[in-house]
This record gives C-alpha cells, structure tokens and sequence, in this order.
C-alpha cells in the first residue's frame, strides 16, 4: 500500500502525514521536556550555589526556546494572548498557565527562597505532562493519541533534562554516584515506557508511521539507552575513574538527551499520519440507495 504525499491534494481514505505541525511545533517538546526536566533534577540533585542559579535559568531558558518556536507558527501573533483562554478544557492553556507560573517559582527557587525549589519541581513535572497531553489529545493521529505516549514523553522530558545536568558536570561537579544511578534508571524506564508504546501501536496506524517510529526507537535504544548505561556502568565499577569520570558522565547525558530529541522530532513531524477514512457505500450515479 502506498501512502499519499504531504501536502494539498494528498487527501483521500489512504493516511498521510499531517503537515500542521512541523519543526518548529517539534522544538516546543524538545525544549519544554529538556527545560522542564533540568528543572526537576536540579532540585532533586540538591545543587546549590551558583550552579543551582545556572542551572535552574537554563532549564526556564530551554522552555522559553521551545515555546519560541512555536509562537513562529502563529498566523496572528497579537493573538498569542489567547492562549490562556479555557485552561477548563484546553491542555494548550494548561501548557500556558503552568508556565507562567513557573517562571516566578524558578526564579524564587533560585533566590533561595525556602520551600521554593520543590514548587518549581512540581510545576516543571506539570508542565511536561501538560505537553504529553496536549500531544495525545490529538485524536486523528494514532501515533500521537495512544495512552502510552503519555508516560514516554514524561520520562523522556527527565531523561533529557537529567543528561543536560550531566553535560553540565564538569562545571559544576555536582554529579555523585547517586545523580548516576538515578540517571540510569530513568533511562531504563524510558526504554521500558519505549516498548510499551511501540507494542500498543502494533496494528493501529499506518506502516510508514511504524517504520519511523522504528527508526527513531533504535537511536532511542542503543545512542540513547545502551551506550550511556554502559558507561554508568562503567563508571560505577571503577574503570573510568579520576579526571576523565565526568567527561564520561557528560557524553552518556549528552547521548542520552540528544537520543530523546531526535525521538520527538521524528515522532511529530513524520510519524503523524492520520488514519484515513473509510467509504463504506461509494454513491453510484443513476441509482438509490
């Protein structure tokens, strides 16, 4: 079976590839998850300082860039503001609020205001599920509304923003063997969520859309889950030790985040094929049905 092209006139009971959503709406997910997921492990991490401060501006600066790049598909900037009608039912308001509100909490959080870090935690683990809603609440494409992706893009967010944490390491020598293990275990679980995902999917969307998936899942396995395991483990059974431990640790974030991305842009803009349409009774001329 072939599969229309994108574009006009490529419409017809065959599924083809939405075309509303393209790099720019791809580069809101990447950003938001990594910044979102920074967020939270900073906080988790306990860094503090300086590298707290840093930290916790970048993580606010990756959100602020994803939501960049999809205020470049607005049709009517001045209209942006409209964004935060009906947060009651929109996860796209939801999405908007609960950045707004992190903003100040980050910033506080930051300061070092007391109890503030765990409010920012909170909100940047809200505002990545917001984003995985507000992607599966797109029912016309199967890829996009099963369940299961829900929990795959909020592990994948914390991934992400764990490896940039462990770019981040040589800066700030913030990265113990327990910031490690915590990071090879979210990588794990997004393997797991990974697989999960794909076995739901398994019939319900169109082959091109599985085939990219495929693709993008093996980056995901092996650049993005095998590889960075290998040097946790690695690093934890003593072999890389002493000047080279957190460069190591920098590569396997930095794999491990990269991975995460390249899933995203490849899960929004080509595994989106809608599911087609099906003509049960095609009208005949001349004749009643």
């Amino acid at each position: 079976m072939t599969y229309p092209a994108q574009g006009y006139g490529a419409y017809g009971p065959d599924p083809w590839r939405q075309s509303s959503w393209d790099a720019r709406a791809a580069g809101n997910f990447i950003g938001g998850g990594m910044g979102g997921g920074l967020i939270a492990f900073t906080v988790i991490s306990g860094a503090g300082g300086i590298a707290r401060v840093a930290l916790l501006l970048a993580g606010l600066a990756l959100i602020g860039l994803g939501l960049f790049c999809v205020s470049l598909e607005l049709g009517r900037p001045l209209r942006a503001l409209n964004v935060f009608r009906n947060p009651r039912t929109s996860w796209m308001a939801r999405e908007a609020w609960t950045s707004a509100l992190l903003v100040p909490a980050c910033l506080a959080a930051a300061a070092g205001a007391a109890g503030t870090p765990w409010l920012a935690l909170l909100l940047a683990l809200l505002f990545v599920y917001c984003q995985a809603r507000l992607l599966q609440a797109a029912k016309g494409i199967p890829a996009w509304r099963e369940p299961r992706l829900v929990p795959l893009l909020l592990v994948t967010g914390l991934v992400e923003g764990s490896g940039v944490f462990l770019v981040t390491a040589p800066l700030h020598d913030a990265a113990t063997m327990w910031l490690l293990a915590a990071f090879a275990l979210l990588v794990i679980a997004r393997a797991f969520a990974w697989r999960v995902y794909r076995r739901r999917l398994a019939g319900k969307t169109s082959p091109g859309a599985l085939a990219t998936l495929d693709r993008a899942g093996r980056v995901l396995e092996i650049a993005g889950t095998l590889v960075p395991l290998v040097v946790v483990a690695a690093i934890a059974a003593g072999f890389v030790a002493g000047p080279s431990l957190l460069p190591s640790a920098a590569v396997a974030g930095l794999l491990a985040a990269l991975a995460g991305a390249y899933f995203k842009f490849m899960l929004v803009t080509r595994a989106g094929f809608n599911q087609g349409f099906a003509l049960p009774h095609l009208p005949v001329r001349g004749t009643r049905t």
